[in-house]
């Protein structure tokens, strides 16, 4: 059934300061890779169970132990557990998001500070860090729970929710976290729960929303290579010594080709081939390679067969070289040859890879092509996170209702009936 007419009045009515609270979440930089941003997560944290306690949710705050990052043992942000609703007659629909973010800085090619949302009315755009992910998302629930109140309207599912502030770094304490609550039974808040929705996924295109049924695994990686007791002078040392980052970069450039294949043996051939009916869906998906490179902000797809490209998304595991410790990346010109550096990769991961599958593998080639370079120097590899992919029945009562949802709301507004049904997408 279509929204209550009071409910779309509502929203429109209260826009200016739904986005205030948005802008208010975005301001705090809750970066949870960043050991010195740690209690700014836990700030973000202690901020939306207070949002969801004004609204009537009745909530707790899980401890979820410490860790070590970055050299520091470090208290892990507590997971939010939430539930509004007891109505036996009512499905109870449990959501999870996370209120914590990615590092960025305005020169990753920011316009704006990221931590300032700003209002892009001639593009229709909030941009900030996490607008999007997953703060967003996460503040759209609460704005529903807000206007149905305020209008006295029922919520025609009981709510639960489960938010945590380590996504963007493993979501470590998680696991341990649903376990232990599951093992609760009817005194827990996971009891009674009909199905999860994910609020934190993306639409293929701007054109047509898509309903995310699957997402690819994440395995993490840093290669540490050291060597010199301390920094260098490459006018003093320059082809006198194995130099650690020439061998970083000898090893980095070996684990994926130009063309996105993973050049670790075992890797891509862990996946099937795709079946005749799989292909067809790609086929008739709402999407072109014009989508991706103007999402990319530039004409970089690796192919113009959009279905390749769907696939490469999709259904097959890809590897990302994302940084390097310990180089000079400064402003000017600084002739030294660094004595450690550490470069970081990722390999997404599609059924039936799993990080445990995949992290020999690594390991076994990584030794094998530093060996073969000869070097002085010492090379270790460390796995620093990781999650399985996961697929659900598309064909489940949950993933048919939201479609039913999604179908009134494009007749409503955007004119048109397709709606695409997206796999893999993001992890």
């Amino acid at each position: 059934m279509p929204a209550h007419p009071k409910f779309v009045e509502y929203v429109d009515q209260n826009a200016e300061s739904f986005i205030e609270r948005l802008a208010q979440a975005v301001r705090i930089q809750s970066i949870s890779s960043d050991a010195r941003h740690r209690q700014d997560v836990i700030e973000m944290g202690t901020w939306l169970n207070d949002q969801l306690v004004s609204l009537g949710v009745t909530t707790k705050l899980v401890d979820l132990g410490t860790h070590v990052m970055q050299g520091q043992t470090l208290p892990l942000p507590p997971a939010i557990l939430g539930k509004l609703g007891e109505d036996k007659k009512k499905r109870t629909v449990l959501i999870y998001g996370h209120y914590d973010v990615q590092p960025a800085l305005k020169s990753d090619g920011w316009n704006t500070d990221p931590f300032q949302l700003v209002v892009d009315k001639e593009g229709g755009r909030l941009i900030g860090r996490g607008a999007t992910d997953d703060k967003g998302p996460i503040l759209g629930w609460l704005n529903v729970i807000q206007a149905h109140k305020s209008l006295g309207l029922d919520i025609p599912v009981n709510l639960r929710f489960c938010f945590e502030g380590m996504e963007e770094n493993g979501s470590e304490g998680l696991d341990e976290c649903v376990v232990d609550e599951v093992r609760k039974g009817t005194d827990g808040y996971f009891s009674g729960v009909d199905c999860v929705c994910i609020s934190d996924n993306y639409w293929l295109n701007t054109r047509t929303p898509a309903l995310t049924y699957g997402l690819r695994g994440i395995a993490y990686f840093r290669i540490n290579v050291t060597g010199p007791g301390q920094d260098l002078h490459s006018g003093l040392f320059g082809r006198m010594v194995h130099e650690p980052m020439t061998d970083l970069i000898k090893l980095m450039s070996r684990l994926v080709d130009n063309n996105g294949n993973i050049l670790i043996p075992g890797v891509d051939e862990m996946v099937p081939p795709p079946a005749p009916e799989e292909v067809n869906l790609y086929k008739e998906m709402d999407y072109t390679t014009a989508d991706v490179e103007e999402a990319a902000g530039g004409p970089i797809a690796i192919s113009e067969d959009k279905v390749t490209v769907l696939m490469a998304r999709m259904r097959s595991p890809s590897l990302s070289l994302h940084g390097i410790e310990g180089a000079f990346s400064a402003a000017g010109c600084k002739t030294v040859i660094p004595s450690k550096v550490g470069g970081k990769f990722s390999i997404r991961l599609v059924p039936p890879q799993t990080p445990e599958n995949i992290i020999p593998l690594v390991y076994a080639y990584l030794e094998s092509e530093f060996a073969k370079l000869n070097s002085k120097n010492k090379m270790t590899v460390e796995y620093l996170h990781g999650g399985k992919p996961w697929v659900a029945d598309v064909k489940h009562w949950n993933f048919e209702a939201a479609k039913r949802a999604i179908e009134v709301r494009l007749r409503g507004s955007f004119g048109c009936e397709r709606l695409v049904i997206a796999h893999g997408s993001c992890g």
